[in-house]
Parts: C-alpha cells; sequence; structure tokens
C-alpha cells in the first residue's frame, strides 16, 4: 500500500466484562462500537464502513448495521476465524485507500462462556464427516502440534510454560483479567494434563465479552486529539491440510509476517512489542518462529526464561494477559491483539507493563486450528 494513503487506527474499545449472562450478542456489539467510537472522538453517523465476522449473528453485516442505525457505504464480513479482526483492519485500511469508506467500524463480541456453545464445530462443513468420528477436538489438534514440535526439535513442556508465566506477570495489573495469579512454570506443569502434553494451564480462557476499533484516512486521524497509530504493513494468508501432507510445526504466519514485514519496510529485530494469538502454549511458539523473531525449533529457547515479559525480555508479548489469562471472546481473541497493541503504542498501557519508546507494534491472529485448516493475519502498527 503506498504510504501516502495509510489508513490510521483512531479508536479502541475493549468490554470489561467476562460474564454476560444479561446482555445479548448484538447488544455486546453494539457497547463495543459505542466506546471505540468514543474512544476516537467520532459518532456513528461518521461512520461509512463496517467489518465484521461469524461472530456476529444474524446475517452478519446486515444485522448489525440495522441493528447499530449505521448508514454505510462499504461492509465487509471476511471469516477467517480468531484472526478476521486482524483481516478487517488490513481490509479497512486498503477500502480506506481505494475510496469506499472514510470511517470504518470493526466489532467483534460474543458469549460463549454464557452460552456454553462450541462455535467451532460446525456440522455443514464438508469435511466434518471425516472428522467428527475421530472425536478430534480443538485441544487435540494443538496437542499434536505441541508433540511433533517436542520431537522434531527437542521442545519441552517447562518452555511451553514459560509463555503462561510471561502472560500470567502481565495479568496481574489488568483488573478485568480472569485469571490475575502469577503462576511459575511448576505450577503450570503441575496443572491437570488435559491432552498430552498440554497441560490446563498452557489452555485460554473462555470468557465473554468483545472490542472494537475504528479505522480512518489519514486527514480524519489528523483531525483528531488522540495519539496517531498508522497501519504500515499488513499480511494474510491460508493453510490446509494440503491433501494429506500436514504440517503440524508451521504456520500460515510464515506468508502473512512476511508479507506484512516486506509492506512495512522493516524486519523483526525492529519490533518493540507483539500481540501473538494465544488460544494455546503452542500457538505462541510456533507463530514467534514462523514470524521470524528465532528460526525454526529454536522457540523453546526464545520463550524460555521470562524472554516475553514486559521490562525482563527483548520482546515483550499480550501485556494485558492475552487469551491465556485475561480474555478469549467469542472463541475468537483476534481484536484483543489490535487493542492492546494500539494502547501500548499510544503509552496507555498500564505503567508496569507499557513498553519503554514503543514505536513500532507487530499484531499476529491465528484463525481456525494448527494441525488443521487454519488462516492468519499480520499486523505491523507505527506510533506516529
Amino acid at each position: 500500500m503506498p504510504f501516502d494513503k495509510r489508513a490510521y487506527i483512531v479508536g479502541a474499545h475493549e468490554h470489561p466484562t467476562r460474564k454476560a449472562p444479561d446482555k445479548s450478542v448484538v447488544q455486546l456489539h453494539a457497547e463495543c462500537a459505542a466506546g471505540a467510537l468514543a474512544d476516537a472522538g467520532l459518532t456513528k453517523a461518521d461512520v461509512d464502513g463496517y467489518f465484521c465476522a461469524g461472530d456476529a449473528p444474524g446475517m452478519g453485516p446486515l444485522t448489525m448495521v440495522d441493528f447499530l442505525d449505521l448508514r454505510v457505504r462499504h461492509c465487509d464480513s471476511t471469516d477467517i476465524g480468531g484472526s478476521a479482526p486482524l483481516q478487517h483492519v488490513a481490509h479497512a485500511a486498503q477500502s480506506i485507500a481505494a475510496g469506499k469508506c472514510n470511517v470504518a467500524l470493526i466489532t467483534l463480541a460474543g458469549r460463549p462462556r454464557s452460552e456454553r456453545v462450541d462455535s467451532l464445530l460446525n456440522v455443514t462443513q464438508p469435511e466434518m464427516m471425516w472428522e467428527m468420528p475421530l472425536r478430534q477436538n480443538t485441544l487435540d489438534f494443538y496437542a499434536m502440534c505441541a508433540r511433533r514440535h517436542m520431537r522434531e526439535y527437542g521442545t519441552t513442556s517447562q518452555q511451553l510454560a514459560w509463555i503462561k508465566v510471561a502472560a500470567s506477570q502481565h495479568a496481574q495489573h489488568n483488573p478485568h483479567a480472569m485469571l490475575r495469579n502469577v503462576v511459575t512454570v511448576e505450577d503450570v506443569l503441575s496443572s491437570p494434563m488435559v491432552s498430552e502434553p498440554l497441560h490446563r494451564l498452557d489452555c485460554c480462557v473462555t470468557s465473554d465479552r468483545g472490542g472494537a476499533v475504528v479505522v480512518t484516512r489519514a486527514e480524519i486521524a489528523k483531525s483528531l486529539k488522540r495519539p496517531r497509530v498508522k497501519v504500515i504493513g499488513t499480511g494474510e494468508a491460508v493453510q490446509g491440510q494440503a491433501a494429506g501432507k500436514v504440517e503440524l510445526t508451521a504456520s500460515a504466519a510464515r506468508q502473512s509476517g512476511a508479507t506484512a514485514f516486506a509492506d512495512a519496510n522493516i524486519k523483526p529485530s525492529d519490533i518493540r512489542y507483539a500481540s501473538i494469538y494465544d488460544s494455546f502454549t503452542i500457538t505462541v511458539l510456533i507463530a514467534l518462529e514462523d514470524l521470524g523473531f528465532c528460526e525454526k525449533g529454536q522457540g523453546g529457547r526464545f520463550v524460555a526464561d521470562g524472554n516475553l515479559i514486559s521490562g525482563v525480555g527483548r520482546l515483550p508479548f499480550n501485556t494485558d494477559g492475552g487469551g491465556l489469562c485475561s480474555n478469549h471472546p467469542a472463541y475468537r481473541g483476534g481484536i484483543t491483539k489490535v487493542i492492546e497493541a494500539v494502547r501500548q503504542l499510544r503509552g496507555e498501557a498500564h505503567p508496569a507493563v507499557q513498553v519503554r519508546d514503543c514505536a513500532l507494534a507487530l499484531v499476529h491472529g491465528t484463525g481456525g486450528r494448527l494441525g488443521a485448516r487454519h488462516g492468519s493475519a499480520t499486523l505491523i502498527l507505527e506510533r506516529e
């Protein structure tokens, strides 16, 4: 994307609730939208583009645009699971550059904790007739990836546990986090084994809630009284099972990350903060390798000994506690990754975890399932 047509994230809002038995999904979407617009200093009358995915109820954008009473000239409901909000930021930036809209609103919300519904189990998917008899669930797929990574590269459960430890160190400063207690490597390893080699504390939480961001063209962003966060790099990719040639230790982040870094004209070592999708600890480790922060097979060493802890390690990650400790709404945690990166670049993260001189941040999402079919989306954001 030409640099003179870069878009900006001007508003971000995370819903504070983690359990919402008294709210509908559309209400959560609406409250997130209102919060993000208020944060930007805009109103719904300014919105002319709307973006959502499969977490939106009814007919997606048709339902939500009507419910929110928006007057839009462009909408997008591209769905690649938990990475969809990142892809929506990229698509919003591209749509703004193409003149299709000026102010794009992106929302995500869900109530899986209240509804107890596994939104990933869609029996209408054609491949399910082959996979359901095997009784594999999401956890089993990620356990296979972890076991293969251990076999091929010598990765250990202790190394994976450091990812949870880092998340917990950050979550203690987040009053809305579901799990605020700091844990140790020993705590993770002593938690119940849920699908070998993954322990309970290797897994993300399940929460209600949502979030929203607002993306605008440069002229509008510069007229607002908010710190400006520019979208300077985007990338997206999809990886399937390749007719049986399944890659358990690699993800579509290889393609999405390389594209985003080339778009931004920077390299991984330039990044000051990383928001990485953390449905499981192994999700983070594989993404860090595939994004180029370390060589393939070296992820275990890279994350060990506090390297992901803000103020301690070289690459602070998920300083809100992430999906491992804070929240994972609608089984789709991508929107929260964008929001925390915006906080870091604005200097609005909790003082205990705020990254010093944070000028460049990476956001990465994984949607679907590693070890099967999944999508990846990567953003590079810059403080201007």
